[in-house]
């Protein structure tokens, strides 16, 4: 047995790696994954800000999707990281609760900014005339304000929530962040009313906007596929099949980790679907945008030719 020497307010988190090579791989290898986010998302919120010709609603979406990986991932793997190199696994019953509520929130704002961008792009191809009327720099901070808004209210319940509940004299949570359902299982008290909560903001926050977003995409290939323009198709059919990629890989696996029933979840499985919605989307996000949009390295080449213009 382990010694953690934990206070009783002090939670364990029992981490992602084993203790062994394969683990030390594991764990340098999401090491190298959140270097790559951090340097992705950062240089799209860069390049947006940089580039006079990304100044338009979509990419002013965009922007704030990167802020939104950038601060998820570091939500969670900083202190992963440093329990692994220190060998703490031990997390402080505030700091837990922080650290939910800052996964929780992020995690219901990325969901709403998704179908953001989703009615961005469908009132685009589908009303063109209207764009700019429709999708005004007002109306993107109000969608904007409303996900972060709204993300927050949801993540305070379920925050107040878990720390209110009565934990049994474990406190090892099998996890590498304080999830609340991975919690649950430390509490003293029946907590399928609270499940049932959880089923119900997974659906508001990631079903049905993913739901939105399939509904939406369906008019746009519509509308595409009437399209007499050749180079048109191609970019809209670019663009949604882009959107759909990012939306699928991070909805997929949260929804399956979070609507399943109780009794069909296991602390393994769960910890490798989280690691694709806390880890592996905010480090693709960028790169799927960046490599697969012309604007965005057109942009980039222009802002190359800048800083050697300059450094000449």
């Amino acid at each position: 047995m382990e010694n953690y020497n934990q206070t009783l307010t002090d939670f364990i988190l029992l981490g992602l790696f084993p203790l062994s090579r394969i683990g030390t791989f594991l764990f340098i290898l999401i090491v190298l994954i959140f270097l790559m986010a951090l340097l992705g998302n950062l240089s799209m919120i860069l390049l947006i800000l940089l580039d006079i010709q990304l100044h338009t609603p979509m990419y002013f979406l965009l922007s704030q999707l990167s802020i939104m990986d950038l601060t998820y991932i570091s939500t969670t793997v900083p202190k992963m990281t440093s329990n692994f190199l220190f060998g703490s696994k031990s997390i402080s019953f505030i700091g837990c609760g922080i650290q939910s509520f800052f996964f929780l929130t992020l995690a219901g704002a990325e969901g709403l900014l998704l179908a953001a961008m989703a009615y961005d792009r469908y009132v685009a191809i589908c009303f063109p005339l209207h764009y700019s009327i429709r999708i005004s720099r007002r109306v993107c901070v109000l969608m904007i304000m409303g996900s972060w808004l709204l993300g927050s209210i949801n993540s305070c319940a379920h925050t107040a929530y878990i720390l209110h509940v009565p934990y049994c004299q474990s406190r090892a949570i099998n996890h590498f962040f304080c999830d609340v359902t991975a919690m649950l299982t430390l509490a003293c008290m029946d907590t399928w009313v609270y499940e049932y909560t959880v089923f119900v903001s997974t659906t508001l926050f990631l079903l049905l906007p993913f739901t939105c977003i399939a509904f939406s995409y369906g008019r746009v290939l519509l509308a595409v596929y009437r399209m007499q323009s050749a180079k048109g198709k191609k970019k809209a059919y670019s663009t949604c099949s882009t959107h759909l990629t990012v939306v699928t890989i991070y909805s997929a696996p949260f929804a399956y980790t979070y609507l399943r029933p109780k009794f069909l979840r296991t602390p393994t499985e769960d910890k490798a679907l989280a690691v694709f919605y806390t880890i592996l989307t905010p480090m693709l996000n960028p790169i799927i945008y960046s490599l697969r949009n012309q604007e965005v390295m057109g942009a980039l080449r222009r802002v190359i030719q800048k800083i050697r213009s300059v450094k000449m």
